[in-house]
Formats: C-alpha cells, sequence, structure tokens
C-alpha cells in the first residue's frame, strides 16, 4: 500500500477508545430504558441470578453466552420449583436485554430464542373478579358525609367503572378530569407511556364533583386528583383539608380495596382478592355486557388482545358447568 494512501487513511480511533466502543454496553442503559420502577427491580434481580448462575463477571462475556447456558439456568430454575410465570418473566427479562444488545451491536445473535419456556394460561386469568352484587356492596361501603369517604367511593367507581391500573389511578392530576367533544374524561398515562382517553360514566361525575365540594381542590390543575386524607381535619373555613401530593399506591391497597372488601364480606371466600381485582371486574362486566373486545383492550391499554381475552368469561360462566346438570 503507498505511504501517501496510509497517511491520509491513518486511524481516527485511538486503540483504547476503539475497545471501548467494541465493549457491550452498560446494562444500566438498558435497565434505564425500563419505566416502572417495580419492572426493573424485577429484571435486575433476573439478570443478576443469571450472571451469578453463568460466573459473568465481566459485559464482554455476554458475547460467549450461547443457548445451552440458557438452557441449563432454565432448567435450574425449575428444580427451585419456581412458579412457571416466574421462569417466564426471568426468561423474558434476559431476552430483552439481549436484544438490545443485539440492536447496540454489542452482540451477534439472542441466545434465548428458541429456548422453550413453559406454557401460560391464556384462558383465564388468576386475579379473581367479584360479582355484580359485590361491587354494589363494596362501593356503599364508605361514609357519605366524610372526605375520606367521599374521596375513597369515588376511587373505588373510579376503578370499577374505567378499568385503570392503580398506578395510573394515583398519577391522575385535577386537570387530566377534563372535557372534550363534550365528554368529560380522564386523560390516562399508562405503560410505556402510553396515553389514552377514557370517557367517565354519569356516577362517577357525580361522586367527583362531590368530592370536589368537600376538598376544595378542584381548580388546582396542576395538583393531584386524589391526595392524602389527614384524620378528616377542619381548615378554618370548615372544609375538610388533604394534603396535595399524589396518593400512595399502598394507601389504594391496604386502606380503601382491602377495608371496603373486608367490612363488604368480600374477602373471606374471594381468595386472592386485590386492587387489579376491580380492574378484571371492570373488563369482565364490559365484555359479559357485549363490549367490543378489541374496544376493551383499547380501553385497558392492554398491547396485545391475547391479555384482554384472559378476562373474557362469556363462553366459561359458571352457571353453564355441567356441574349443575348432574341429577342423582
Amino acid at each position: 500500500m503507498p505511504s501517501s494512501l496510509t497517511e491520509n487513511t491513518s486511524r481516527l480511533l485511538t486503540k483504547e477508545h476503539f475497545q471501548q466502543l467494541a465493549e457491550v454496553p452498560p446494562e444500566l442503559e438498558w435497565f434505564a430504558n425500563i419505566n416502572s420502577d417495580k419492572t426493573r427491580k424485577a429484571y435486575q434481580n433476573d439478570i443478576k441470578a443469571f450472571t451469578q448462575f453463568t460466573g459473568i463477571e465481566h459485559p464482554e462475556e455476554f458475547r460467549i453466552v450461547t443457548r445451552a447456558h440458557v438452557i441449563a439456568w432454565r432448567q435450574t430454575l425449575a428444580q427451585q420449583n419456581l412458579a412457571d410465570a416466574t421462569i417466564r418473566r426471568k426468561l423474558s427479562a434476559l431476552s430483552s436485554l439481549f436484544e438490545y444488545l443485539c440492536e447496540s451491536n454489542a452482540v451477534t445473535h439472542n441466545p434465548v430464542k428458541g429456548v422453550k419456556r413453559p406454557p401460560a394460561n391464556n384462558n383465564e386469568g388468576k386475579t379473581p373478579a367479584i360479582s355484580n352484587e359485590q361491587a354494589r356492596k363494596l362501593l356503599e361501603a364508605p361514609l357519605e358525609d366524610t372526605l375520606k369517604g367521599k374521596r375513597d367511593r369515588t376511587i373505588l367507581a373510579t376503578l370499577l367503572y374505567h378499568g385503570l391500573r392503580r398506578q395510573e389511578l394515583c398519577d391522575l392530576k385535577v386537570k387530566d378530569y377534563q372535557r372534550r367533544s363534550g365528554i368529560m374524561m380522564f386523560h390516562v398515562i399508562g405503560k410505556r407511556k402510553k396515553e389514552r382517553y377514557i370517557p367517565v360514566e354519569p356516577k362517577t361525575q357525580r361522586l367527583l364533583d362531590e368530592y370536589f365540594d368537600a376538598s376544595g381542590h378542584r381548580n388546582e390543575l396542576d395538583n393531584a386528583l386524589f391526595r392524602p386524607v389527614r384524620n378528616n381535619s377542619r381548615s378554618h373555613n370548615g372544609i375538610s383539608e388533604g394534603l396535595n401530593k399524589h396518593i400512595n399506591p399502598r394507601s389504594i391497597h391496604r386502606e380503601v380495596v382491602q377495608r371496603y372488601a373486608e367490612q363488604s364480606g368480600i374477602t373471606v371466600d374471594t381468595h386472592g382478592f386485590c386492587v387489579h381485582s376491580l380492574r378484571a371486574t371492570a373488563a369482565t362486566n364490559a365484555l359479559e355486557n357485549k363490549a367490543d373486545i378489541a374496544k376493551v383492550q383499547e380501553w385497558l391499554g392492554h398491547s396485545n388482545i391475547s391479555t384482554t381475552r384472559l378476562y373474557d368469561k362469556r363462553n366459561s360462566k359458571p352457571e353453564d358447568s355441567p356441574s349443575f346438570k348432574v341429577d342423582y
């Protein structure tokens, strides 16, 4: 090669810089793209478990991971008697990491592809829905003459009539309750920052008006819609005061849903009842009342309609079971 050409094509990157660019990007960059704190923490634990199993100590060692390593890890997880859903999540976390590394040209392939995962229950979700009668009892459980009672009734109605996730409800601001095309709607920010507008049904609108009248924060547009209540204390003008910060998701579970479910007798034999049960109830009820499943998918903010089908009980009603046809 002529010396002039060698000089014109001299190396622009130092050897050290070249090596840095060739290294696998740090896991933190991948984790930073996961919006949910809960998912991020779970995935961190899953990846840590895999690196400990394989003995990976340096990022570049991800390049030599093969499908055999992943299969061996899957078998070890199964021997630990972990739930199928847990094993699927761990493999999904590892696959997601390798997909990111592939996109970043840090590895050449995803070794998790082709590794069989435990089958999912595609017929019915595990979260129990409740009956219409139980839902009515739950809605009527909070007191009507206190700020906390008014707030809690509105929270329960928002969950039962609109199918919001717990975090979605907690994140609502006053301005997210707004009129669009003449209809009052909730502006909801869901998973992966997906936005959707959900029409608010009349009973919830009435409860929201009563809650705003009692709390006095109707015009505080940038503040939280649902707030903690401080002992139902009274301000100098006689209006009960709450805090301006958003209500905590744990409080939704303990102080609202679980508390009134226990009062209503729902938790006695509805095992596994939780906040998500109200979302399952809303979806199941909508489908049973002839809502279009594609519309329900959009309403719930599901990315895949297969998730929505978990709530579709129209072809498996308990009252149609052969159990009730047996006659001795």
